[in-house]
């Protein structure tokens, strides 16, 4: 299995890196930092024997992604899993050099960008795609003519809201056009995610408020290597079981309109 993991330098997209190298996935990892990829790719390397491949990528930026892309087609022959882990979240609204708030960039814009520019590789391995979400995106009230909610109010965590709604109704329409697209809460995690925030200073520091990185990324790689990540085409998925969501969350309708806006955010409509 020849597996993408993007967001793999650190936190539950490395250590679900490591789980899916000991079950035998040739992986490349991407990350924004080259010493961190390395660093994940040779513990993998010490335990497995198998090198992954590295590739970084800022996804900021909608040119380093496409470069990323180009590679990634260079590299691999075909494609059997895309993780699209790679996430932020940010209390301060900051603005990308593509025009877009931060978080629905990074959140979904870009993977939404790698994801299309891959379809053709994915779809040729009848492969699967697996998008790390959150519980947060049961709060979201996605706006696809308002992605960075300049004319909403904005606050950090709204706005990431959005960003992981986004992820669950990208999934949805990826499933409605053929794709194996699954997502995922991989749970309340002890990660430096969201540093600084109050809710992740009470996950870090009150004993049973979270889970150790590997309970996350044991979820992320079971939808990346076992039966449902294929034989639920659509679904979010909690607990390894897919989870019942707010009609915001799976709406086709609206994850139609959403597609629509993103290929217009990401200037795929016009490619």
């Amino acid at each position: 299995m020849n597996t993408v993991i993007t967001g793999a330098s650190d936190g539950i997209g490395a250590a679900a890196a490591l789980q899916l190298a000991r079950k035998g996935h040739h992986l490349v990892l991407v990350g924004r930092t080259s010493s961190k990829l390395a660093a994940v790719a040779d513990r993998i390397a010490e335990v497995t024997g198998d090198r992954p491949d590295t590739l970084t990528a800022d996804f900021t930026s909608f040119d380093d992604v496409r470069r990323l892309a180009r590679e990634l087609l260079d590299r691999t022959e075909r494609i059997d899993v895309l993780v699209n882990n790679a996430g932020v979240m940010s209390t301060k609204r900051q603005r990308t050099a593509d025009g877009n708030e931060l978080m629905i960039q990074v959140n979904h814009l870009s993977p939404f960008l790698l994801t299309n520019l891959l379809l053709d590789r994915i779809g040729e391995s009848s492969g699967r795609v697996v998008t790390t979400c959150s519980r947060a995106a049961k709060t979201g009230r996605l706006d696809p003519a308002d992605l960075s909610r300049d004319r909403r109010r904005w606050s950090g965590w709204l706005q990431y809201g959005d960003s992981k709604q986004a992820n669950a109704l990208f999934t949805v329409a990826l499933a409605e056009r053929g794709i194996a697209a699954t997502c995922l809460h991989p749970g309340v995690i002890r990660t430096g995610f969201a540093p600084g925030t109050f809710l992740m200073k009470l996950v870090l520091h009150v004993p049973g408020m979270g889970e150790p990185v590997e309970a996350g990324a044991a979820r992320l790689a079971h939808l990346a290597a076992e039966p449902d990540g294929i034989e639920h085409p659509g679904r979010y998925f909690a607990g390894n079981a897919p989870a019942d969501v707010p009609r915001q969350m799976s709406d086709p309708g609206l994850a139609a309109t959403l597609w629509s806006a993103s290929l217009a955010a990401t200037g795929l409509a016009s490619s």
